[in-house]
């Protein structure tokens, strides 16, 4: 063998990851182009992407790194985060997750590689875990229904904002009443949303609520200063008066306290975050979201709900999925496109793991540590506040600054607020060793307090609740969450569900403007990190250097990436992002004497999200039509911006289409929408085809959000969490969101905040950060010609059998192709549901079904898919078109066929009596590679129509299982 003449450095290949996320290779690429007639693929991206938007030359980046570089140079500017003993609390709480859940569903692929479950058939255990949340809140606070998550407390409280205002027909008043004992952060994005839907927010007292005139009131149970406010008569007075009442409460104290819901309270909202899921600098976490009866059609979000099979049996789905943005667009019920699933089934599991004994239990430990630690405090200089509370106590103290030098010194964040108090919150982490450390900074090394002792001397004594407000009713009590309380049982079951969904663990996830990509594991270990995860969001500064860094080095990518010239951290979702950016663009409008212009094109084929965004920024929709190819009406783009020219704020673009076509005129319909005073928003949710090889702060764009959940590796997470940033031009950056809670955050105005965090859901940003450190500029545009190059080349493959139904003009497509489904429906009666179902008998879930463009299906395969994986999804295509066209030729019929019977179960090939015209192989094992690792979908084709009429949106009792 001949010695190898490359040096160390060579031999040390620093890019290898570029080639573990590609999932084509050199052989599979030539083979591809040759396919498509290109000689290269620069021939081939020549006759995708129009000349006039190609970038010249690299991405001004660094050199890619190898993942063990990665990890070790994070670690390195992560390490420099101080990590304390936090008691600022305002809705951040330590939590310790059960490590049985860690490992199997925060560190597990089978959890977060899955797609929201739009195909329930094969998302049963995804369905069964959310509704296990929904039943935790709905016991917990009492409420008739609860949603599958919401993004965040604030968020969440602002949504309940808007539903009352939707819901309240008796009551037109335009304000609503925020009482001044709502954590700040919940307050600043209120008024955000307020400010743009035309409301007035009041701010007062919480007993001065009926000396207003409000169509709503949002109340705090715990308060954030850890009182707790007598609501009945509030809430009583307040309907009387036809005003609707939220209540924002803690799932923990709630334990122990009487249940909004049992107070009258319409709504009820919090974040689930101390349910096992770590602070994270901010998120991600579930917020919860329950209403009472009347309400629960109008709630906001998604909810999970339980319908029935075609044989009747019981079946999981997402219920009234007509209320989503991509049906109602601009009339949906809310606006958020991504909840927080993964971050939903790990607090519902918390619950499940301990039951309602072990959650009262740590719920007794944590009030109790606040009764010793406030015992303590009697006849001191440190006066606590209030007489009741559950975890938290608010002081006046002699000398706060001298305090928080000692106790930052010793290792504890405390909460300092404006007037001078200081809170101090206990949670499920605390120990008798910190309340003896905060005696000692309270109150000096011989404060004489012995823990032991004053724990013993409460012994008997009631609990520091007030007597109407201990809870009496009982929670958690459906079998589930009874049975798996060892880990042995808790692993099982968390295997079990895992084995009914499929993930990226199985099979590619081809769904157009979603990008199922690899999220690669190297990338997810920083989030187990100590260092990453068990930072409070409000911890001063000079504790989280590493964080700020990460964060400001990551934005400087993004920058590069796009074009643009500031980034936002904070959207923590992609909807938020686009809230986000009109916000910054009619804020920037207002600032030149130009808020009047409120006008928002948005072409027909846009994502649903889009005309939703604008109609929360009080904006008017005009859609502008597409042509037949499936492009922008350039022409009728012209005639409705001159239209609308004195009141034109903006266009919405999505880029390239959302039809899977890079078009020729988008710097074009730039220009236009700019000669007439609007601004431009391109939507990144198709930024996977254009990184690295065009940026839209080039061609045109003034503002765009980017889904980190999406082109930048962050899992999915079977429905959340994701991360929206917004990239803006200059003169629009200093309309970017505000923050109470700063943090490093730039001085922007109050009232400006779209997330409960400054940094949105901050400790999933490593993930985007070392997906871009470990690819460099060359990767990440070998990623985006991969991705075009592998839809052109499905494109290609299913072409003879499909139709392709837009093109752009050299005959190409982008990352994505949509297949029309509509004349097969005409001649064989199959339509897209048929063919999404009969994939899941293949081992494949569905392309996007019926949008943009209804009876189609829109395949995005993503640059992480090999060739064999492109192959196998074709061949499953090409088979299922053959099994349409027995259909056609009368060979089988119409009724009663492979396809209309899809999907099939392991139940219904052991059945004796085979009902169906074709053979138990033929129906689930169609193809070689399902005889080698067949995937089992584990209910059949689920009836959501029966689902909708009957909404049940509770565990099901176990009975309903049986046969």
């Amino acid at each position: 063998m001949a010695a190898d003449s490359r040096s160390l450095d060579e031999l040390f290949v620093h890019d290898a990851f570029i080639d573990r996320h590609i999932g084509v290779d050199a052989t599979a690429r030539r083979h591809m182009l040759e396919t498509l007639g290109a000689d290269s693929m620069a021939d081939l991206l020549a006759h995708t992407i129009p000349g006039d938007i190609r970038l010249e030359g690299e991405l001004n980046l660094a050199e890619p790194v190898s993942e063990l570089e990665a990890l070790t140079r994070l670690r390195r500017v992560m390490g420099t985060n101080r990590v304390m003993r936090n008691h600022i609390g305002a809705g951040y709480y330590g939590t310790i997750m059960p490590a049985v859940i860690a490992r199997n569903v925060l560190e597990n692929p089978g959890w977060y590689t899955a797609y929201t479950p739009y195909q329930p058939e094969i998302a049963q255990g995804r369905l069964e875990g959310l509704l296990n949340f929904q039943q935790v809140v709905m016991d917990m606070t009492g409420m008739a229904l609860a949603n599958a998550s919401l993004l965040d407390e604030a968020t969440a409280a602002a949504e309940a904002m808007a539903l009352c205002k939707r819901a309240n027909r008796k009551n037109k008043s335009s304000a609503f009443f925020v009482a001044d004992h709502v954590f700040p952060q919940t307050l600043d994005v209120v008024r955000t949303r307020a400010r743009w839907l035309g409301l007035k927010v009041i701010v007062d007292r919480a007993e001065r609520l009926d000396q207003y005139d409000v169509f709503g009131a949002l109340l705090q149970y715990p308060a954030e200063d850890g009182s707790l406010v007598e609501l009945d008569t509030l809430i009583e007075h307040a309907h009387e008066r036809n005003v609707m009442v939220a209540v924002a409460t803690d799932l923990l104290a709630l334990a122990l306290l009487k249940p909004p819901g049992e107070m009258g309270a319409d709504i009820a909202l919090g974040s689930a975050q101390r349910f096992g899921v770590p602070m994270g600098f901010g998120g991600p976490h579930a917020a919860f979201f329950a209403v009472n009866d009347d309400l629960k059609r109008a709630m906001p979000g998604r909810v999970i709900g339980v319908s029935r099979d075609r044989h009747g049996k019981p079946a999981l789905r997402m219920a009234m999925q007509t209320r989503e943005q991509h049906i109602r667009r601009e009339k949906a019920t809310s606006n958020i496109c991504t909840a927080q699933a993964l971050l939903a089934n790990i607090a519902g599991f918390y619950a499940v793991y301990h039951g309602s004994d072990g959650i009262r239990t740590i719920a007794h430990r944590v009030h109790r540590m606040t009764r010793i630690l406030a015992s303590g405090l009697k006849d001191s200089a440190a006066v606590i506040e209030s007489e009741h509370f559950f975890d938290t106590l608010t002081l006046r103290v002699d000398d706060v600054n001298a305090l928080r030098q000692r106790a930052e010194t010793a290792g504890h964040n405390l909460r300092y607020r404006e007037d001078g108090r200081v809170g101090i919150s206990l949670d499920e982490t605390t120990t008798p060793q910190d309340l003896d450390t905060l005696f000692t900074l309270l109150l000096g090394e011989q404060h004489g307090r012995d823990v032991t002792a004053l724990d013993a001397a409460l012994q008997g004594t009631p609990a520091q609740l007030p007597a109407a407000y201990r809870r009496q009713s009982e929670f958690l009590t459906h079998p589930t969450f009874s049975r798996y309380h060892s880990e042995t049982e808790m692993l099982r079951y968390l295997k079990r569900l895992e084995n009914r969904d499929l993930s990226l663990t199985h099979a590619m996830i081809p769904l157009g403007s979603c990008t199922m990509k690899l999220n690669a594991t190297t990338e997810m270990v920083p989030l187990s990190w100590t260092e990453c995860a068990d930072i409070h969001p409000f911890a001063p500064e000079s504790q989280v250097p590493g964080y700020l860094k990460m964060i400001e080095e990551l934005g400087d990518y993004l920058v590069e990436v796009t074009g643009y010239d500031a980034i936002s951290m904070q959207p923590n979702s992609g909807a938020q992002g686009e809230y986000a950016g009109l916000l910054a663009i009619r804020r920037y409008q207002q600032s030149i004497d130009q808020g009047h212009r409120h006008i928002c094109l948005i072409p027909a084929s846009a994502h649903g999200t889009n005309p939703a965004s604008a109609a929360m920024t009080s904006m008017k929709v005009v859609v502008v039509e597409c042509d037949a190819n499936g492009n922008i009406d350039l022409a009728d783009l012209q005639a409705k911006a001159e239209k609308h020219s004195n009141d034109l704020s903006a266009i919405m673009l999505t880029y390239p289409s959302t039809h899977g076509v890079f078009e020729e005129g988008i710097r074009k319909a730039c220009d236009i929408v700019h000669q007439h005073g609007g601004q431009v928003y391109i939507d990144g949710a198709n930024m996977n085809a254009q990184v690295g090889l065009c940026r839209p702060g080039d061609y045109g764009g003034d503002v765009s959000h980017l889904n980190l959940h999406k082109t930048f590796c962050i899992p999915h997470g079977g429905g959340g969490p994701g991360m929206g940033p917004i990239g803006v031009k200059a003169h629009l950056a200093e309309y970017l969101p505000g923050h109470v809670h700063r943090s490093g955050h730039m001085d922007l105005e109050p009232g400006t905040a779209v997330s409960s965090a400054a940094f949105g859901s901050a400790l999933i940003l490593p993930i985007s950060w070392a997906y871009i450190v470990m690819m460099g500029a060359r990767g990440l545009r070998e990623a985006s010609e991969t991705a075009i190059l592998n839809a052109n080349y499905m494109a290609r493959c299913l072409s003879d059998h499909y139709s392709v139904l837009y093109r752009g003009n050299k005959g190409y497509v982008a990352h994505e192709c949509i297949i029309d489904i509509r004349p097969l429906k005409a001649t064989s009666g199959i339509d897209e549901e048929d063919i999404a179902k009969r994939l899941m008998d293949y081992g494949f879930h569905a392309p996007t079904m019926s949008f943009p463009v209804a009876g189609t299906l829109m395949i995005e395969p993503t640059e992480s898919e090999s060739r064999q994986e492109l192959d196998r999804f074709c061949d499953a295509m090409i088979a299922i078109r053959e099994e349409i066209r027995a259909v056609e030729q009368g060979d089988v019929a119409r009724d009663n066929n492979v396809l209309v019977n899809a999907p099939h179960t392991q139940h219904d090939l052991y059945r004796d009596d085979w009902p169906y015209p074709y053979s138990r192989e033929q129906a689930a094992f169609p193809t070689q590679a399902t005889k080698a690792a067949k995937f089992w979908p584990s209910v059949n084709r689920v009836d959501n129509v029966y689902g909708d009429r009957n909404l049940i949106c509770s565990c099901p009792s176990i009975d309903d299982y049986r046969d």
